[in-house]
């Protein structure tokens, strides 16, 4: 079983050569990263460049992984792959704003994973995008075929004014 000692990248050996790049491709799983979400199903994969230049390194690649959860909408199973697009620059001494400090010899990836993995995950899914959902009145899921329930919205703080009519002249 890999674990996170595979998503660390030696920063003084790669900063010595400019230029110089360093692949980070491995399957870590999800709790060796600090991932406690139960939405997703199986092992981060990883598929990073770590490139050294003169003011620091620069890791770019994916991080992806399978996830699991309900449509918003009709409650039906949902899967997908979550696939976050990394792009981190690393500094001994941070100067540009969204820089992360190298801190000893090493960095460690898996903080910036973890991150991008659990931002990428949706927050509420839909199984396909004109999901008509479930009935609020009979819960009848309108995608397999309309209900025929009246679910227009109505305001009930207006309903002493429905009796009043414009029509009325007085």
């Amino acid at each position: 079983m890999p674990h996170t000692s595979a998503l660390r990248v030696n920063a003084v050996e790669l900063l010595r050569s400019p230029g110089a790049t360093r692949p980070v491709v491995v399957s870590v799983p999800g709790p060796a990263l600090g991932v406690d979400d139960p939405r997703v199903t199986g092992d981060i994969d990883v598929d990073l460049v770590a490139t050294s230049s003169v003011d620091g390194i620069t890791v770019h690649g994916t991080a992806s992984t399978p996830w699991h959860d309900e449509c918003r909408r009709c409650l039906r199973p949902v899967d997908g792959v979550a696939v976050a697009a990394v792009d981190e620059v690393f500094q001994h001494e941070p100067r540009i704003d969204d820089a992360v400090e190298i801190v000893g010899d090493q960095i460690d990836l898996a903080p910036i994973v973890r991150e991008y993995v659990l931002l990428e995950l949706p927050e509420a899914p839909l199984c396909r995008d004109d999901c008509a959902g479930i009935c609020p009145e009979c819960g009848a899921d309108r995608n397999e075929a309309p209900c025929g329930c009246d679910t227009s919205v109505r305001d009930l703080r207006w309903s002493a004014l429905e009796g009043l009519r414009l029509d009325d002249p007085e």
